[in-house]
């Protein structure tokens, strides 16, 4: 089985989404590992990680890389965050912020496994509980279900490097479920201006409905 590779540490196996695994031998949520040589990648779902969804869909900037330094808004349990960490390998560090007290528990069995995942127990609306900790980093992925999704980037991308990427995924029925997804998604682009350009838009058709994937340029 020939790997294709899309971006650093991220391919196709057998026509099928994977990463290349940091940690050989070990699953994370279930996945699939596929053996070749010396190498083993980790089958990457795109109906669980809206990242792989928009790979697939064809988004071009992918400024993840090894040695990044992520902040990560809206870590979970940590499914994108463990694909993200085999691409910034052990150089990398991932400063991954989660709000449920459950979802951490799972976070943090990942941590023990991935040092290069800082895990962090805050609400994102909250930077000063986290501002001694995070850095200036090199990107920023927000996945949070919140009303205000446009100023939760906003509030956090003091963090994000001039020229930086951030990928942001609105979730247009946490904003306004009575409006059509389209006039919110242009709702909280809007809100961005002056501080973010945008490069692409990438609809998460058919892994996940009524979301936008949007990356960001700081300016």
């Amino acid at each position: 089985m020939v790997a294709k590779r899309l971006f650093e540490s991220v391919y196709l196996v057998g026509g099928k989404l994977a990463t290349a695994n940091l940690k050989r031998g070990r699953r994370v949520y279930g996945e699939e590992l596929v053996g070749e040589g010396k190498e083993e990648y980790r089958l990457w779902n795109p109906y669980r990680s809206k990242l792989a969804a928009a790979i697939l869909n064809g988004m071009k900037n992918m400024s993840i890389k090894e040695g990044s330094a992520v902040l990560y808004l809206g870590a979970a349990t940590g499914t994108t965050v463990s694909h993200v960490s085999d691409i910034i390998k052990e150089e990398g560090s991932i400063y991954a912020v989660e709000l449920s007290e459950r979802n951490m528990r799972n976070l943090l069995e990942l941590c023990d496994v991935r040092e290069n995942i800082m895990p962090i127990l805050s609400d994102a609306r909250q930077t000063k509980n986290y501002e001694a900790t995070v850095g200036t980093v090199d990107v920023m992925y927000q996945d949070v279900s919140a009303k205000e999704q446009a100023a939760i980037l906003l509030a956090n991308s003091r963090f994000l490097k001039k020229g930086g990427i951030a990928y942001f995924i609105i979730k247009s029925q946490s904003i306004d479920i009575s409006r059509r997804p389209k006039e919110v998604y242009e709702q909280e682009l809007k809100l961005l201006e002056g501080t973010f350009e945008i490069e692409e838009r990438i609809s998460l058709e058919p892994y996940d409905s009524m979301h936008l994937f949007a990356v960001l340029r700081k300016m």
